[in-house]
């Protein structure tokens, strides 16, 4: 079987950085945060009051009043990144064969602020169950892949993956390996997460996961310091159109980059921790650039997983090093999740669009918030931090991991 090229054509982003990949990006090359005291709710009876909202989202630009009261956020997001990638992708879908074209998106919660408002609203109701008929069809997860394809008519391969906080990288995967094997010329990939709930950070903070420098919102989220002490929540979606590479220069298509490779493993290790030694991490790095046909000495930057939690920044530090191998004088480093917070099912896509425009505009994004650099990191890895570096960038890899021990790598390179 001969295996296909695969292309990014389009992207699309919502973000607490900017409602576009345009505004997107230059926040991230400007370092700028996008926390703030929590606004959804009055968060002052929990640990953690801050995060990455959503600024000035606003959804009927893409969808009717109608369409907006039968769609959780999550699902709202995803429509607006995706007609944001495919109006940039000039494709013409009415002109293809629908069983071409697919959807694989991804979302670590799904519909959780539904859940969330109709068991509250049962529970004042003395328990009657007068649930909405719209409950399950806007909790749902698959439910964002559902409506993508029925807006625009794509009969192809069509389902939504959930892996945690590696959820969009193990959608990118599987997009990539579709087109590959020949099973579809295009899939709409990516995902979404609207995780400023109550239920949501309720129960992130009482795993302490979470950041509590709630009086510095903007320096909170702060990877590889010696002072982090969690994440922070981060809401929105990115949307990127892979196609298969053939089929993009007959239409003479703009193309991003290409996606080289990805592999996912699995710690087999607990249920919320990182393998202490990144075992597993390293594996799938290891696999995803075996997949690439590319040699770690040529990966020019990481879109590192970063959380900016104690435990899994060093456990991401000793793969990278085991990987690597003292070979770090061409590479960098850096997290952006310092500047967008943590979108769990949604980061991978997100910090996707980040790598592709790092390859594209040969600029790396800083880390912002970096003090002290923990010493169980070892200084002789490049990270990028308070402002961004110019560098010509030909193979980025970026890196998420989630509960549950699951690992997912993704690879672009680009175009020769």
């Amino acid at each position: 079987m001969q295996i296909k090229r695969v292309v990014i054509t389009g992207m699309g982003a919502i973000t607490p950085l900017g409602n576009d990949v345009k505004t997107f990006w230059n926040s991230l090359i400007e370092g700028k945060s996008g926390a703030g005291r929590i606004t959804k709710f009055d968060p002052s009876a929990f640990r953690t009051q801050i995060a990455c909202e959503l600024k000035n989202f606003d959804p009927t630009v893409y969808m009717d009043k109608s369409e907006i009261k039968r769609t959780d956020p999550f699902t709202q997001y995803a429509l607006g990144a995706v007609e944001q990638a495919v109006a940039e992708s000039g494709l013409d879908f009415s002109s293809m064969n629908p069983y071409d074209t697919g959807v694989i998106w991804g979302s670590g919660q799904g519909g959780m602020l539904t859940f969330e408002e109709q068991v509250k609203e049962y529970a004042a109701n003395n328990f009657v169950p007068r649930f909405s008929p719209f409950f399950v069809p806007k909790l749902i997860s698959n439910m964002a892949a559902g409506l993508i394809s029925i807006k625009y008519g794509l009969m192809g391969i069509n389902y939504t993956t959930v892996s945690a906080c590696s959820t969009s990288n193990t959608a990118i995967m599987d997009a990539l390996n579709y087109i590959r094997w020949g099973k579809a010329k295009v899939i709409i990939t990516g995902g979404s997460e609207a995780p400023i709930t109550e239920a949501s950070i309720g129960g992130f903070c009482a795993l302490k996961a979470m950041t509590v420098h709630n009086e510095n919102p903007e320096t909170a989220c702060r990877p590889f310091d010696i002072d982090r002490d969690g994440f922070l929540m981060g809401e929105g979606a990115g949307a990127l159109i892979l196609e298969e590479y053939e089929h993009a220069k007959a239409r003479n298509a703009f193309i991003y980059a290409e996606v080289a490779g990805a592999a996912m493993t699995a710690d087999a290790f607990h249920m919320t921790a990182t393998h202490p030694e990144g075992e597993g991490a390293f594996m799938a790095m290891r696999f995803a650039l075996e997949d690439s046909g590319i040699a770690p000495e040529s990966v020019d930057y990481v879109n590192a997983h970063a959380t900016s939690t104690p435990v899994g920044d060093i456990s991401e530090f000793k793969a990278l090093t085991k990987l690597f191998n003292g070979k770090t004088d061409h590479l960098h480093i850096s997290a952006t999740k310092s500047m967008t917070g943590h979108l769990l099912g949604a980061a991978g896509a997100i910090e996707a669009i980040a790598s592709v425009l790092s390859i594209r505009n040969s600029i790396i994004p800083p880390t912002i918030n970096l003090v002290t650099l923990d010493p169980a990191i070892s200084p002789d890895f490049h990270i990028v931090k308070d402002h961004a570096l110019e560098k010509n960038i030909d193979v980025a890899m970026s890196n998420t991991f989630g509960f549950g021990g699951h690992n997912g790598i993704v690879v672009f390179k680009k175009m020769a």
